[in-house]
């Protein structure tokens, strides 16, 4: 894989301590449009990708189609410390969407991600780093008054985030709907999405007419709420907005710490707590325990599936490479969704995929392949 998004940087002067506005300064570069038929014709060129097959043949389907931001992490390179206390960060592609499309298809599926970026270097290496990993990125958009945003993330000597963001606003808040790729949605199997697109205008109505239009089309709806309370005007505010589109979704994914929040406060290990969280409509509603794996929950059945034992060095991207396991077979075959034995199956599938990427810094750096996660299953079972 061709992920450049490795380096470190060292930040020793006053470089990034301006405030988040200065990031979106315009500065001189080679592209001058935005459209949504924007094609890079320099170094940076052929950004589009189809997802390929083990044997090099491109798949147009079963596609899963991510939707939402793409960012670059910043990760210390020392553990348990605060941002202003540690010596150097490594540079990681990030955004929990991209992060699902790009763990799909290096499971061996099929993926695509639509958002935006700016036309900035951080934002065309990003577009490069979806097309060598075989992700389409046909959805994909360039802006050129906003910069690619950027997230600083502090890790506990645990593995645990925090986060600091740059996005004031940052390219991915600017999608607008006229801008959305809506033949790439429709032939979707599967749109999956998260909250962070909701917060603010243009993107909130985006990411709406994108549901909109794949709902219509009959494509199953993932819905990972990803909360992130530092990027939303207050609590409520988010609470509210992540519960508005709650009752369309067809598939979703809640951690504990996500299920205190929308309850204000309630048990998440109590059945009947979690069971109000699913709608009538819902076909799926999975929690994510971290280590301990994950609860199931369906109309007809429910469980846990026990986590892989790992040493924890970054937590970051683990609920997204979790998705990106299921998602990946139930992509394959929905079937699933009503063979329990099955389902548990591709459950334990995705909780490997979780586990071997808190083994690693970054999140897109760690995904795994599905030899990887094939392999630490079968020595889970000796």
């Amino acid at each position: 894989m061709a992920l450049q998004a490795t380096t470190t940087f060292c930040f020793s002067g006053p470089t990034f301590r301006s405030t988040p506005h200065s990031l979106t300064s315009k500065r001189s570069i080679s592209i001058k449009s935005t459209s949504p038929s924007l094609t890079i014709s320099n170094s940076r060129s052929n950004l589009k990708g189809r997802a390929l097959s083990s044997d090099g043949s491109t798949q147009e389907s079963p596609y899963v189609v991510c939707f939402g931001e793409m960012l670059i992490d910043f990760v210390p390179t020392t553990s348990g410390l605060s941002l202003a206390d540690a010596p150097a960060f490594k540079k990681a592609p990030g955004g929990a969407p991209a992060n699902v499309a790009v763990g799909i298809a290096r499971l061996g599926g099929s993926s695509a991600f639509i958002g935006k970026v700016g036309e900035d270097e951080f934002g065309f290496m990003l577009a490069n780093i979806l097309k060598d990993n075989n992700v389409n990125n046909d959805g994909m958009r360039f802006d050129p008054g906003a910069r690619t945003a950027l997230a600083f993330v502090t890790l506990t000597s645990e593995g645990e985030r925090e986060f600091m963001f740059y996005r004031n606003p940052s390219a991915d808040m600017l999608l607008e709907e006229s801008e959305l790729d809506f033949d790439l949605i429709k032939k979707a199997k599967i749109f999956h999405y998260g909250s962070i697109s909701l917060i603010t205008e243009p993107c909130k109505s985006a990411h709406i007419a994108a549901a909109k239009a794949a709902k219509e089309a009959g494509v199953i709806l993932s819905y990972d709420p990803n909360l992130r309370l530092p990027l939303w005007p207050s609590p409520d505010n988010a609470r509210e907005e992540i519960l508005s589109i709650w009752d369309t979704a067809d598939i979703i994914k809640i951690s504990e710490e996500e299920i205190v929040f929308l309850t204000k406060g309630e048990d998440p290990y109590d059945d009947n707590v979690v069971r109000k969280l699913f709608h009538p409509k819902l076909k799926l509603l999975l929690v994510t325990e971290g280590p301990e794996g994950c609860r199931y929950y369906t109309k007809d059945f429910s469980g846990r599936v026990h986590g892989l034992k790992v040493d924890v060095v970054d937590t970051t991207g683990a609920g997204d490479a979790f998705v990106a396991g299921i998602l990946s077979q139930l992509a394959n075959d929905l079937s699933l969704l009503q063979d329990e034995e099955r389902l548990r199956e591709a459950l334990m599938f995705a909780n490997a995929c979780g586990a071997l990427t808190v083994k690693v810094r970054g999140a897109i750096p760690a995904l795994p392949t599905k030899e990887a996660v094939h392999e630490a299953l079968l020595k889970a079972v000796v």
